[in-house]
């Protein structure tokens, strides 16, 4: 006999408790537990070894035909996803508000619709005719693109099972859809998990490409359970700052290729262009060497990126208590480097403003940039520009070492290409081409004697 048991559900991070609360014990937020659909507590052991059908096996060497990638139209977008859309995938794209996502995938969906393929649009947040004055607006509308505004996953369903299946669907987003079969409001944990449940079981029966649009959290993470995005074979996050015209797609997770890769787009009036090579956006207006100015080669999955680290060392009057502003880097690993810089260089950054930030918006996660920051720290501080046309990159210890990273001699050809001529790297390092001079370094304290010795 069965009997049903209450439990509560947090909206933010979609843990499970049975008693309501304030707030979450998991991710502290407050009044976010909301009741769910009850659960059914079995009294007694089932057997599940009888009842059910027999399922097939097949080997790892099949010779069964493995699923053809398809093309975006889009190269960028090609390269975030691993060479393109797989049949029967779901990709789940996240990004803040107004960042582009729509904007992209319309573009997405007119360019493969211009190919012949079916493509369905599916709006839950707009109605239709807004959606074709976004079209009209970049030239799209000319493209055989199906267009719906629509919330329940029932219809939705239902109209697509009477037709031939599209080559792309897109939902836009999962967080206005909602069962009639589930019980919460459109958003909820429990209905969110439902329909994207049943929108991918269509998905991989019929070997549709399938594009979810998720709204994210203040944190920039994805709203909804953290089970969405293991049931989906992609997630991708759409980047960028409002006030900056370039706009990252990042693959999180990828179950076909590599993660980390990245598309680089430009935000236009015309919508969204492709920037085939970032490099030069990130340093444009970059005429002459300025003091607290280093150049970084970043690495994106297997796409190097030279972007600008500027930094700015500001004295205060005795009794005035300093701050401490990053934009686009860690600000706890800034702490890490100015504590090893005065405790291993000798250098004072306690009575000064430090403010550091990453040209054009960009965000940094590589640990290689340590050696980069700390040369724009330095030469901040002593008011002397960097050698000029060099790029820096390297990991920092705690001991004030300088230790090697991952594919250096790649980071030294994107420099050469752009016309660097000088590296700064940790020691033992492999040299790159030689079109670049490359400079061992053990210890940071060698990278200041050569910023504080340069004339």
């Amino acid at each position: 006999m069965a009997k049903t048991k209450k439990r509560y559900i947090c909206q933010a991070c979609g843990s499970v408790a049975h008693r309501w609360q304030g707030q979450c014990p998991d991710c502290a937020e407050w009044n976010s537990l909301t009741e769910d659909a009850p659960a059914t507590v079995f009294s007694q052991k089932h057997d599940l070894s009888r009842g059910g059908r027999a399922v097939e096996f097949v080997e790892l060497n099949s010779p069964a035909e493995l699923p053809v990638r398809r093309s975006t139209g889009l190269k960028e977008f090609d390269r975030a996803l691993g060479g393109g859309l797989v049949p029967g995938s779901a990709v789940l794209m996240g990004g803040d508000p107004g960042i582009g996502k729509s904007t992209l995938l319309l573009q997405t969906a007119a360019t493969i619709a211009r190919t012949g393929q079916s493509v369905i649009y599916v709006s839950g947040e707009e109605a239709a005719g807004q959606v074709r004055m976004r079209a009209a607006r970049l030239g799209l509308a000319d493209a055989t693109i199906q267009l719906a505004s629509e919330t329940s996953v029932r219809d939705i369903l239902t109209t697509l099972g009477r037709m031939a299946p599209p080559s792309l669907l897109v939902i836009d987003s999962i967080q206005t859809m909602y069962s009639d079969t589930i019980e919460g409001a459109p958003g909820t944990v429990s209905q969110v998990r439902g329909c994207a449940f049943e929108l991918i079981r269509y998905a991989k029966e019929h070997g549709v490409a399938l594009v979810l649009v998720g709204h994210v959290t203040k944190d920039g993470s994805i709203a909804g359970p953290r089970v969405l995005e293991h049931m989906v074979d992609v997630v991708m996050s759409f980047e960028g700052e409002r006030s900056h015209q370039y706009r990252i797609l990042r693959a999180l997770k990828n179950r076909f290729g590599a993660v980390d890769e990245i598309g680089v787009f430009s935000m236009v009036s015309e919508g969204l262009e492709e920037v085939s090579n970032p490099s030069m956006l990130f340093l444009s207006g970059r005429d002459q060497p300025l003091a607290g100015s280093a150049v970084f080669p970043a690495l994106e999955g297997t796409r190097p990126v030279l972007v600008e680290i500027q930094a700015l060392i500001v004295r205060l009057q005795s009794g005035a208590t300093p701050r401490r502003a990053v934009v686009g880097w860690d600000n706890s690993r800034l702490a890490m480097l100015l504590a090893v810089l005065e405790s291993r260089c000798g250098l004072n950054f306690s009575s000064a403003e430090v403010y550091l930030n990453i040209a054009g918006g960009y965000r940094l996660s590589d640990p290689a940039a340590d050696l980069a920051v700390a040369a724009a720290l330095v030469s901040a501080l002593a008011n002397k520009p960097l050698p000029d046309r060099s790029v820096f990159f390297g990991e920092l210890s705690l001991a004030g070492e300088i230790r090697p990273v991952a594919h250096s001699s790649l980071r030294q050809r994107e420099a050469e290409k752009l016309g660097f001529t000088s590296a700064f790297g940790p020691s033992g390092t492999e040299n790159g081409p030689s079109g670049i001079n490359y400079r061992g370094l053990g210890q940071v304290a060698n990278l200041v004697d050569r910023v504080m010795a340069k004339t």
